[in-house]
């Protein structure tokens, strides 16, 4: 069975479209800048066994611009597939549930409408991820649409990880609580840390690192989240790249009145203008930051050590709640690439027993290994996550089910 997955953004749609046969990727590709006035629509398209190509075009919705994806997808010369009767499941990547949705689900319009009733939780990014569905449902009539949310894997953590110290009434009344993001991140790399371990979720306990522009960590015991760094919004926790994660809620007032800025105006200085950005005023991206630092800039190393202290902080505690953890996992851009990041945490972490060959760290990019030494008290992976895979995974299952039923 082929199935399309989708990620929609606000001005973009990535997409991989795979051969469930045998887990394959037959094309992937990118459409950015949509809607956006004044400029063309840049397009990446990238069958597996052929070349890429990259054009512009004008797209001005997403519902074009995915129909100019199905067209490249079944086009007699470029394409990877004969027709469109080949995609028999579409799989859309949905930042929140909140409590209404808890896993994986197949939608219809009743569906929608319930999620177009969370945008409030998640409005930089709910809005875009309807439009990618609303976009397959209309050009794909009749092929199940599932959807796989950020918050579900989260779901499992106890009251005590997820609710906030403020009037329990305002969770009943408004669901204001942790949920947690990057679930599917997470999930997927508790399954395949498992396999590769050789053991059972069921009978781990690992913190899993997703590390990248955005950032969070979960404490997974027996292969279910315990706890998790963000939280309400993905805004809480480490310090991203333009996110400031954890700081002190009076400061929102504070800064507000010193610097005359709106509701609206502080959420951005928040999500956008903090972070690695802020501090180090050089980059939001981790390897700008190491240029800088090589040259010298004390505010770019000043911003790495942040990061680095946050990061350590969570695992360091996330340790103490499992009550002893069997592996620490690295992944995203940052966990799968950035060496240094890697050897500077588990030097720290050297205190409860972490060692790592700081040689083969020094040489890994992006690749499954395990790199920790035989007298590690607890074993350091890294494993590239691929959230795209896990989507697929659950919309063919569901797709079955729907079919059967």
């Amino acid at each position: 069975m082929k199935i399309l997955v989708i990620n929609s953004g606000s001005s973009s749609l990535k997409y991989k479209l795979f051969d469930m046969a045998d887990e394959s990727v037959l094309a992937s590709g990118l459409v950015e800048k949509i809607g956006i006035e004044g400029y063309l629509q840049p397009v990446t398209y990238e069958p597996t066994d052929g070349e890429k190509l990259k054009t512009e075009e004008t797209l001005k919705t997403h519902r074009e611009a995915l129909r100019h994806v199905l067209g490249q997808l079944s086009d007699s010369e470029i394409g990877v597939i004969g027709s469109l009767a080949e995609i028999r499941a579409v799989g859309h990547r949905v930042l929140h549930g909140k409590e209404l949705f808890t896993e994986s689900t197949v939608v219809g319009q009743k569906e929608v409408d319930l999620l177009k009733t969370l945008i409030e939780v998640g409005p930089l990014h709910m809005p875009a991820n309807i439009m990618g569905i609303e976009a397959c449902m209309s050009l794909m009539p009749g092929v199940p649409q599932v959807t796989v949310f950020d918050t579900a894997f989260h779901q499992t953590m106890p009251k005590a990880s997820y609710l906030y110290a403020l009037p329990y009434e305002y969770y009943e009344q408004f669901g204001v609580r942790r949920y947690g993001f990057h679930g599917t991140s997470h999930r997927y790399l508790t399954q395949r840390t498992a396999e590769l371990m050789g053991k059972k979720p069921e009978n781990l306990n690992l913190i899993t690192c997703h590390l990248g522009n955005g950032s969070s960590i979960a404490a997974v015991r027996g292969g279910k989240c315990f706890d998790t760094s963000m939280g309400f919004t993905p805004l809480e926790g480490l310090v991203m790249g333009t996110r400031c994660g954890d700081i002190d809620p009076a400061l929102i007032p504070f800064l507000g009145n010193k610097l005359n800025l709106s509701w609206d105006e502080l959420d951005t200085l928040m999500n956008k203008k903090s972070g690695l950005l802020g501090l180090s005023g050089v980059s939001s991206d981790m390897r700008d930051l190491g240029a800088a630092r090589e040259k010298g800039n004390a505010r770019a190393q000043m911003a790495f050590d942040v990061f680095l202290h946050r990061l350590v902080h969570y695992i360091g505690a996330f340790y103490v709640e499992l009550g002893g953890a069997d592996a620490i996992v690295f992944a995203g851009g940052i966990g799968e690439n950035d060496a240094e990041v890697r050897d500077l945490v588990c030097q720290r972490l050297g205190v409860i027993g972490i060692s790592i060959d700081r040689e083969l760290n020094s040489r890994i990019r992006s690749k499954e290994v395990k790199l920790s030494t035989d007298d590690s008290a607890l074993e350091v992976w890294v494993v590239p996550t691929d959230e795209e895979l896990m989507i697929a995974r659950d919309t063919l299952a569901l797709a079955r089910e729907a079919v059967q039923a």
